[in-house]
């Protein structure tokens, strides 16, 4: 045969093979890509409107220990204001801050993108897209970003040179459902919830059947990698964080969404982070219905720190809890806000996902989150 006759025939063969297993491989598309928010009159940026000094927005709920300012609460920072820094988004979640490059990342859910704000000069940009409809994001100690996927059903590990690392995708050999929010210990073990917010639909996510009965709480061994239940009494768990020291587990169950009986709330559990094992779980703290909070964070002084929203507006915002359960302060936020991390430089600026904005404010708390 003709060397020019083979190679053609070759190549047509080979095209066959791969349409043939392509069509055999055929998968979902990689998230559901939104359409960008149209231009249009943006909401303002900068400080509230009524930002006085001190700020109105920062609600204290305890006797102040003295005259100047609600010094009670440790949302109250003196000479600062609750600003709107960057807008424009459909559902803004997951923020993380890194301290190595100054920015923060945060999930714009049906847009498909992770969004990146600088620090230092407020620059807004793409980070990624598609993000395979990112929510939850946080950083463990190597610096790396850790993000839950609805649209892949899994967790991954974004490295140091930009690959990106398959953390758990499934479980007893089944998809995961949606993971939603992530927490990573001091051992390098990753703790994640699984509810099926991401499979609802075709907004945040990739319309499909749940592949786990139950919506669990999981541990990713740090040194097998191997993923096992923690915790599977939970309606819809959400945001996960751990005290300062490591022995209080936290987690959010956000089943009243799913029918007015269910609960919102927060729970608590004793926990043991090398074995992976929970215990004496109860409710830290219940949320105002049909209010639901979503995401959290701890301050250095065990205090926890959590989103408000899809309730009363005059509830919308964040609210902090001392380690027993008691409600210190709220910070009033003009949107239903998702979820929040500490950050700048010594980690006592408060970032806020509400909605369409990402806002922002000084505390006089420090983030408890490493590094």
């Amino acid at each position: 045969m003709h060397r020019r006759a083979f190679l053609t025939t070759t190549a047509a063969a080979a095209t066959v093979a791969t349409l043939k297993g392509a069509a055999a491989a055929t998968v979902p598309p990689l998230g559901e890509t939104g359409v960008p928010v149209r231009p249009g009159e943006p909401l303002p940026l900068g400080p509230l409107p009524g930002g006085r000094y001190p700020d109105p927005h920062v609600e204290s709920l305890v006797k102040p220990k003295g005259a100047f300012g609600a010094s009670g609460f440790p949302g109250f920072a003196g000479t600062m204001a609750v600003e709107r820094i960057a807008t424009g988004f459909r559902w803004a979640e997951g923020p993380v801050y890194f301290p190595a490059g100054r920015y923060v990342l945060f999930s714009d859910i049906p847009n498909n993108r992770i969004m990146r704000l600088l620090e230092d000069d407020n620059h807004l940009s793409v980070f990624r897209q598609p993000s395979m409809n990112s929510n939850g994001n946080t950083i463990d100690r190597e610096g790396r970003l850790i993000t839950c996927e609805h649209g892949g059903r899994r967790v991954t590990r974004t490295e140091l040179n930009g690959s990106i690392t398959i953390i758990a995708d499934k479980y007893n050999g089944k998809k995961l459902n949606s993971p939603n929010d992530a927490a990573v210990a001091s051992d390098g073990s990753i703790w994640f919830t699984d509810p099926i917010y991401g499979i609802g639909g075709n907004y945040e996510g990739v319309k499909a059947d749940p592949d786990q009965e139950k919506h669990n709480v999981y541990r990713v061994d740090p040194k097998s990698g191997d993923i096992k239940v923690v915790v599977d009494d939970f309606v819809e768990p959400n945001g996960i964080t751990f005290s300062p020291d490591e022995k209080k587990l936290y987690v959010i169950d956000t089943g009243f969404t799913d029918g007015p009986n269910n609960p919102s709330h927060i729970r608590v559990f004793d926990v043991d982070i090398e074995s992976g094992k929970v215990s004496n779980g109860k409710v830290f703290a219940e949320m105002p219905k049909p209010s639901i909070t979503d995401g959290m964070r701890a301050d250095t002084a065990g205090n926890i720190w959590c989103s408000m929203g899809w309730g009363d507006p005059n509830d919308d915002g964040v609210r902090c809890y001392t380690p027993a359960g008691e409600l210190l302060g709220k910070i009033h936020i003009p949107e239903t806000v998702a979820n929040l991390c500490f950050g700048g430089t010594f980690r006592n600026r408060l970032y806020i996902c509400g909605s369409t904005s990402l806002y922002a404010v000084y505390t006089s708390a420090q983030g408890a989150m490493k590094p």
